[in-house]
């Protein structure tokens, strides 16, 4: 009887540590540089957030962090998730130069053509050519905003009016772009964008559309170039990305709900999100009467000539590292007409 009891009371603790284990719940800190209402992190983020926990019957919960409030600073943010300081962090990929140079090839100019194509191509190609890059987290989502343009305090409608303007560039591969074309490049991440504007600091900003609300560009400055043609003159690309440790010990059924949420579909959501952010910042500058302005094809094609020493210096920096840059263009510009047809 004895013997009985102890096995009856073994497999009911068996039981209880299976079920326990079954039950798990988890916590996942997410931490991002933008403030709460601003696109992504209001129309990306969130719902993302809100797909886990409802796919996991609640055991996911996830605490949103925007603007930096878990400390540090933009550039800070990857290694926040590589080092397991965070769970999940959305960050630029060129806030840390050096660390991607694969996949830089998407900044380059007149790569982009819209946030959700581009999105997808730039998630394809770093799974074909770049994953080594990411070794250390867990992909969720790699993406791009849509055409990058100038938002300045003076009218900007031919390459000489940027000549000695102080414009803020988001990467090193837009600060050497900047140059190329005869402003002055000054990095900075964009959350210090609307202090530098009202300071004086900077003439204008590389940014989009999406972003120009949160910042509050369409009060600070009066003037906006773009371009014609279906390629923005650039693009940032993004990671929304997971401590790996964090994601390994998950149990399968709730790295099954990640998953779900994750890869090439999400990346491309994120992309869709910023597109669709783009019609809201334009309709705020148009509504405020702001000098929009958009290059003709002449001026255009004069501009992607400037640009295009950028593009050859990608590949002899490439080239320096033991990089095949020019198959890296190729292969990125493969990526973007399969998404374009």
């Amino acid at each position: 009887m004895r013997l009985l009891k102890t096995i009856v009371g073994a497999a009911l603790a068996a039981a209880l540590l299976s079920t326990t284990a079954f039950a798990q719940e988890v916590t996942l800190r997410v931490h991002q540089m933008l403030p709460a209402q601003a696109t992504i992190p209001a129309q990306a983020i969130e719902p993302w957030a809100e797909r886990i926990e409802e796919q996991s019957d609640g055991r996911i919960n996830v605490e949103l962090y925007p603007a930096m409030q878990l400390g540090g600073t933009p550039p800070s943010l990857y290694d926040q998730a590589l080092d397991g300081v965070v769970d999940v962090v959305w960050t630029v990929l060129g806030y840390t130069p050096g660390r991607f140079p694969k996949s830089e090839v998407f900044e380059l100019p007149f790569m982009v053509t819209n946030g959700e194509e581009t999105s997808a191509a730039f998630y394809n190609y770093v799974q074909d050519n770049a994953m080594d890059e990411f070794s250390g987290v867990h992909v969720i989502a790699l993406h791009a905003h849509g055409p990058g343009l100038f938002h300045s305090d003076t009218p900007i409608e031919s390459l000489e009016d940027l000549e000695g303007l102080k414009i803020r560039g988001g990467s090193r591969i837009i600060s050497d772009m900047l140059a190329n074309l005869g402003a002055e490049p000054v990095g900075m991440p964009v959350p210090q964008v609307t202090e530098a504007l009202s300071r004086g600091v900077i003439n204008g900003t590389t940014i989009p559309w999406e972003v120009t609300p949160a910042l509050r560009v369409s009060e600070l400055v009066g003037n906006h170039t773009g371009f014609s043609g279906d390629r923005g003159l650039y693009s940032l690309t993004f990671g929304f990305v997971m401590n790996q440790a964090s994601y390994d010990s998950l149990p399968d059924d709730l790295k099954a709900v990640i998953d779900a949420n994750s890869g090439l579909e999400t990346s491309r959501e994120f992309g869709r999100v910023m597109d669709q952010g783009d019609i809201v910042g334009l309709q705020i500058a148009e509504e405020r009467g702001n000098n929009i302005i958009v290059l003709d094809e002449e001026e255009t094609a004069r501009w992607r000539e400037a640009a295009q020493p950028t593009i050859e210096q990608w590949f002899a920096d490439m080239e320096a590292v033991g990089i095949d840059g020019e198959a890296l263009y190729a292969a990125a510009q493969a990526a973007l007409e399969a998404e374009m047809q």
